[in-house]
């Protein structure tokens, strides 16, 4: 488990309503599996997929529901408790990217990380968290990340493209695709979807 503080964590109050937000969305019928169809477009059917940040469940329910073997992690045990409630019959492990090890969770055809898990990483772990998606990836498995490039969210970072693509590559990463949203549409300045492989 990484010691320091999460800017998930130290942003506390100011994102309790995230995962509320998301449950009364799913209570009241809305769509909110986009990234989920994306993700699901990366893989044959019956892949296993790790979701990294599961938040309240929402991406990982749907790829279970699209026939896939999923491990949903999140460390934030008020999002789990949501999730638990959300989905009954999605288990949650309680790890931060960091503690997913390899030798135990074995290996993964797609790494999730959506709902800007990326900018509220703790602080100078963003190279350490590629590099364990690295290693987590099967040899032609990719990961699937998308975030605010710009602080926009309580307590998030600003994360600016070529840092974060410097970044990917110190990790043994390399950048497939970059997109402006989940339905591929072309680069934007604010949002990015990217599609990473294995160097």
């Amino acid at each position: 488990m990484t010691t320091a503080k999460t800017r998930w964590e130290l942003a506390g109050e100011d994102n309790r309503g995230y995962g509320l937000h998301f449950a009364d969305l799913v209570e009241q019928g809305a769509d909110v599996a986009g990234e989920a169809r994306l993700a699901d477009a990366l893989v044959p059917r019956g892949a296993r997929v790790v979701d990294i940040g599961s938040g309240m469940g929402r991406i990982a329910a749907a790829l279970a529901e699209r026939g896939h073997e999923v491990v949903a992690t999140e460390p934030d045990p008020a999002l789990r408790a949501q999730s638990r409630a959300t989905y009954v019959d999605l288990e949650v492990l309680p790890h931060d990217a960091l503690a997913l090890d390899p030798a135990e969770v074995g290996t993964f055809d797609l790494a999730v990380l959506v709902g800007n898990v990326m900018v509220f990483l703790a602080e100078g772990t963003e190279r350490s968290v590629l590099a364990r998606v690295r290693d987590l990836l099967a040899p032609n498995g990719r990961a699937l990340v998308g975030f605010h490039l710009q602080a926009v969210k309580a307590g998030s970072r600003t994360y600016p493209a070529g840092e974060f693509v410097a970044d990917v590559e110190s990790a043994g990463l390399r950048v497939v695709h970059r997109f402006g949203s989940y339905e591929l549409h072309e680069p934007v300045d604010d949002y990015a979807v990217w599609v990473l492989a294995r160097t």
